[in-house]
């Protein structure tokens, strides 16, 4: 690489640094813990522990608003979790779009758009999730665990434009765990409705 093209990503990585420092994290990261109800407490407690979760106390604060924590059988809760994972997609669709409206940089353009398309469709599997997990929780399970696979195609091209912003990795982080607690409840689902499909 030349000097001058060095010094392009540099200034790149720098600016992606500077302005992904000052842009707000609450909509990426779940808010703080809420005492849960009893019968919430015991099927959040289960989805946590089970196989497929990724980080059991980034499952448990997500799972601790005030909304959430009225969930009272697996399917409602399911319902909530897709929801909360829409909203978490949004806000990191938001972060993408901003960066490309400062960027300039082509080789980081293209992972960005990459990763804009990645949660556009994040976010319409898990609207599609959440409508549809009560009439056949094995079709949506299948399609949670390939917004997983869409993430990381996005965090393969960040890598390969080199583009290291701490943010933009733990955003991609936070929904693949959103992506573990969806597994998690339609795989539950399917468990508990074995004759319905």
């Amino acid at each position: 690489i030349s000097p001058r093209n060095q010094l392009c990503l540099v200034l790149v990585i720098f600016f992606l640094v500077f302005s992904l420092s000052s842009l707000s994290t609450s909509a990426i990261i779940p808010k703080a813990n809420v005492s849960l109800s009893i019968p919430s407490l015991q099927l959040v407690e289960n989805l946590c522990n089970g196989k497929a979760i990724q980080n059991r106390r980034f499952c448990l604060k997500a799972l601790s608003t005030p909304e959430i924590i009225t969930a009272m059988d697996t399917t409602q809760l399911g319902t909530l979790i897709m929801k909360s994972g829409a909203a978490n997609a949004k806000a990191m669709l938001t972060v993408y779009n901003e960066l490309i409206k400062k960027l300039g940089f082509p080789q980081a353009l293209k992972a960005l758009n990459c990763c804009v398309e990645a949660y556009k469709y994040a976010i319409l599997s898990f609207e599609m999730v959440s409508s549809e997990l009560v009439e056949d929780p094995q079709t949506t399970n299948y399609d949670v665990a390939v917004i997983g696979s869409e993430i990381a195609n996005c965090e393969k091209e960040l890598i390969n434009a080199k583009v290291q912003a701490p943010r933009l990795l733990a955003g991609n982080r936070f929904k693949k765990y959103y992506v573990s607690m969806g597994y998690e409840i339609t795989s539950t689902l399917e468990l508990e409705n074995p004759n319905e499909y």
